[in-house]
Parts: C-alpha cells; structure tokens; sequence
C-alpha cells in the first residue's frame, strides 16, 4: 500500500461523498425555508472569506490538485461556474470519478515529487509535505468552512452528517 495514496484518497473520497449529502439536503432545506440558493451561494462567515460556492470549488479542487500531482497525471480543469447546488454536487461527482480514477499504483514516489504551484513561483514542496502540510488541511479547511456556512444559516446538520459516517466494528 501507498502511504500517500492511504492518506489522502480514501479521506477526499469519504468527505467528498459527505459534502454531496449535505449539498442534497441543502437544496431541499433552502426549498422550504425559502432560502434562494444564490443567496446560499454566495453566504460567507466573514467578509474577506470566500463564499459557500468557492468553499466547495476550492475543496474539489484540493482533492483533485492532491491525486494529480501525488500521482504525475494531468489535473482535469474545472471552471468556477457553478450557479446552483445541483451544479456544485455535478462538480463534486466529477471530481470523485477523476480522483477513484487513479489506481494506487500511480502514487509510486509520490512522497518525493515535487509539488510546484503558479502563486509560489520558485519554490516547490515535496509529495509527501505537499500532501502532509498543504493538500489535507486545506481540503478540509473548505469543507469544514462549507459546512459551517449552512449551520450559521441555521440548516439542521450535525458532525455525523460531515463525517459521513465511521468504521466501527462490532467488538
């Protein structure tokens, strides 16, 4: 088994699956609480934040960005267009079936390649700090900022709904 793949993969996919779910109970929520999914949308914790809809963008985006430089293949563009939470859930799915596309065997020396990105010109880090100190708590900062930003519009979510569920065993 790959470490990095281990530790990366499996939590996107499993948290990615969680926030779909919450996006699909959303859009029933805003339904009846007669909440326009553009001003859902555009809600954010505090000014100089991003909005719910960039939140979900930018955790894909991490997701997508983390397979794609841990396993050298070429990372899918997705435009930042989403207009409504049935588009934002379409973004999620596409984004899962890129990142389960990959096979394990891909990450092969991804803890020593070497991760560059467009705003931090000449510098790089590798894989495995990549995926340790950028990759995995940005992801989840978005994702947790997302489900933030329904609670503070009072949408009925509990931890259990944005961990998706636990690998308990009987004893």
């Amino acid at each position: 088994m790959n470490p990095l793949y281990q530790a990366t993969v499996p939590a996107f996919v499993k948290h990615l699956k969680a926030l779909d779910a919450i996006l699909a109970k959303a859009e029933e929520w805003a339904n009846v609480q007669g909440i326009s999914e553009e001003e859902l949308l555009n809600t954010r914790l505090a000014p100089d934040m991003f909005p719910f809809a960039k939140q979900v963008q930018v955790a894909c985006d991490n997701a997508k960005g983390a397979a794609g430089r841990l396993s050298s293949t070429e990372i899918p563009s997705h435009a930042d267009e989403e207009k409504t939470l049935s588009e934002l859930r379409a973004r999620i799915q596409k984004t899962l079936e890129y990142i389960q596309s990959i096979p394990e065997s891909a990450y092969a020396g991804a803890a020593d390649t070497k991760a560059t990105f467009p705003y931090f010109p000449g510098k790089y880090m590798t894989g495995e700090g990549y995926a340790r100190e950028y990759a995995v708590p940005n992801f989840f900062f978005h994702t947790t900022t997302a489900y933030g930003i329904l609670r503070m519009k009072g949408m009925p979510i509990g931890k259990a709904d944005f961990m998706g569920g636990l690998p308990l065993l009987d004893i």
